[in-house]
């Protein structure tokens, strides 16, 4: 489970996320979603660690990203937009040194490889470099890069971005299966995709949560693109009352 309560974010006088809150169950993909430059990016780098925030917290399985960022590092996997692979590496080198980094030991390291090539579908290409893998191999690599230390919550921003049609139905079906026992936050432009894959929705625009819900709520009677534009052009909750009413 993740709880984000009041974040704030401010780059002196330019305030990039203001007090948003919101929470997701484990089990649960949580579609977060917003125009360019809304603040997803941002409170997604806060909330698995990579960036300080303002003021608010962040919990991820009752612990806080702020006072015991170990603990939630140990729990919380992270895809950002452009995974970051090294080219000259292969697959399974390239997993190795970031299970290393993340602290599984010598005698868990071959089964957190294993598991990770087999889970993310790899194995036959675990000695591949990975400059010399497509598109969709290097997603699945750097989804396994962000399951290697097996993480209660996973944390993806655009996982099917520049994918084939066939790529993208693969790594759709990989998120749904790994989100049966973990916590899933998926950030994308492509809202057929919240639509096949979550339970829940965010929406944030200007750095501010316009509207929470769930998809069979606000999807009843208007669809996801009609919700999302309200939502952002500043009438989400007209549109949160239309959807559940």
């Amino acid at each position: 489970m993740i709880e984000v309560r009041n974040l704030t974010k401010r780059y002196g006088d330019i305030t990039a996320v203001s007090d948003v809150s919101f929470t997701a169950q484990t089990g649960q993909i949580l579609g977060f979603l917003g125009p360019n430059g809304a603040g997803k990016t941002t409170t997604m780098r806060i909330i698995t660690g990579f960036l300080p925030a303002t003021s608010g917290t962040v919990k991820v399985a009752g612990f806080d990203i702020f006072d015991e960022s170990y603990e939630v590092r140990k729990r919380i996997g992270y895809l950002p937009e452009n995974p970051p692979l090294y080219n000259d590496m292969s697959v399974t080198t390239y997993l190795q040194f970031v299970a290393r980094i993340k602290g599984i030991g010598t005698r868990e390291l071959s089964e957190a490889l294993d598991r990770a090539l087999q889970v993310c579908g790899l194995t036959e290409v675990s000695n591949r470099l990975l400059g010399h893998l497509s598109k969709g191999y290097r997603q699945r690599v750097g989804l396994a890069q962000a399951l290697i230390h097996n993480p209660t919550v996973l944390v993806l921003d655009e996982p099917t971005i520049g994918l084939d049609p066939r790529q993208i139905i693969d790594i759709r079906t990989l998120i749904r299966e790994l989100a049966r026992d973990r916590t899933v936050i998926l950030s994308t432009h492509i809202l057929p995709e919240v639509s096949q894959l979550c339970e829940k929705v965010v929406i944030i625009n200007a750095g501010r949560v316009v509207l929470e819900g769930s998809i069979e709520d606000l999807t009843r009677d208007a669809s996801l693109e009609q919700v999302f534009l309200r939502a952002v052009s500043g009438d989400g909750d007209d549109a949160h009352r239309e959807a559940t009413t």
